[in-house]
C-alpha cells in the first residue's frame, strides 16, 4: 500500500520555540524539524554532522524565510548538550518544546558484542536522551512550562535478533520518559515519547539488507514502513496543546500486526 498524501500544517505549534536533536539528514529528526516549521514553530536544530546540519538549515530557511539557529551537538558530551540549549535560549529567550531524536543502532548478536559497542549505543540512545531531558527540564522548570518528546522504538517492547543493545536502550528511554514525566508535573513540564516500528529513509536503506527491509515491511499491516513525516505528525501532536492531558505516555507509531 502506498503512503498517503503529505499532510499540510495547521499551526499546531504557532509561535513555539522547538529544539530538535539529530535533525540533519533525511530521517525522523529532519522530518520533525520541517513539520514543526510548517506548524508555525521557530526551530533550533542540532546534529553531529556539520555539513548536513548546514544543508538542513538551508532547506528550512527556504521553507520559512528565516534560517534556524544551528548547533553541533554530540549528546554524549554534556557540554555540547548545554551549549545547544544555551544557544536556543540566547536566540529566542525560551524553549517550549524539546524533541530528543538522537540515537544509534546496530546489528550484532549478543554473544559477539563487545563492551564498547554496547556502551556506545546506550550512551547515545539512552544516556544522551537523559542528558537532553535533564537539561531541558531545568530550563522549562524555571519557565513554568514546556514539552519534551523522546523518540523510542517498538523494540523497547518487542524482540529482534541482533538488537539487544538498541532494544535495551529504547526500553530505557520509555522508562526515563515515564519517571521524568512524574517529576515534571509540578513545574508544568509534560514528557511523552513516540515508539515507531519501521520508518523508511535513505540511511536505513543504505545500512540494511534488502532481505531485512522486506521482512520488516511484511510485518506491517500496510506492507510498508512509515514515512518519516508520518512519525513527525505524532511528535507534533504530542508537542502541541492537543495532547495537554498526556504525560508519561509511550505512543506506538506502528501498523504491526499483533
Amino acid at each position: 500500500m502506498d503512503a498517503p498524501e503529505y499532510v499540510p500544517g495547521h499551526d499546531l505549534l504557532a509561535d513555539r520555540i522547538v529544539v530538535v536533536t539529530a535533525a540533519a539528514g533525511a530521517g525522523i529528526g529532519f522530518a520533525v524539524a520541517k513539520k514543526a516549521v510548517e506548524e508555525g514553530a521557530t526551530v533550533v536544530i542540532s546534529d553531529v554532522h556539520e555539513r548536513r546540519l548546514d544543508e538542513a538549515a538551508d532547506v528550512l530557511a527556504e521553507l520559512s524565510g528565516d534560517r534556524p539557529v544551528t548547533s553541533l551537538c554530540d549528546v554524549r558530551d554534556e557540554n555540547q548538550v548545554q551549549g545547544l540549549l544555551a544557544a536556543a535560549v540566547a536566540a529566542h529567550g525560551r524553549i517550549d518544546v524539546m524533541v530528543n531524536n538522537a540515537g544509534l543502532g546496530g546489528d550484532t548478536p549478543l554473544v559477539e558484542m563487545q563492551d564498547d559497542e554496547w556502551e556506545r549505543v546506550l550512551d547515545i540512545t539512552l544516556t544522551g536522551a537523559m542528558r537532553c531531558t535533564r537539561a531541558a527540564m531545568r530550563i522549562m522548570g524555571e519557565q513554568g512550562h514546556g514539552v519534551i518528546v523522546n523518540n523510542a522504538s517498538v523494540l523497547g517492547w518487542r524482540a529482534q535478533a541482533g538488537q539487544s543493545h538498541y532494544a535495551a536502550a529504547k526500553a530505557g528511554v520509555m522508562a526515563l520518559t515515564r519517571c521524568a514525566a512524574i517529576e515534571g508535573v509540578e513545574s508544568g513540564v509534560r514528557i511523552n515519547c513516540v515508539a515507531p516500528s519501521f520508518a523508511t529513509h535513505p540511511f536505513l536503506t543504505r545500512t540494511s539488507s534488502e532481505e531485512l527491509l522486506a521482512e520488516l515491511a511484511a510485518s506491517e499491516a500496510y506492507g510498508r514502513g512509515a514515512e518519516p513525516w508520518e512519525v513527525a505528525n505524532v511528535v507534533v501532536f504530542l508537542a502541541s496543546d492537543y495532547s495537554s492531558y498526556m504525560t508519561g505516555e509511550v505512543v506506538s507509531v506502528s501498523s504491526q500486526r499483533a
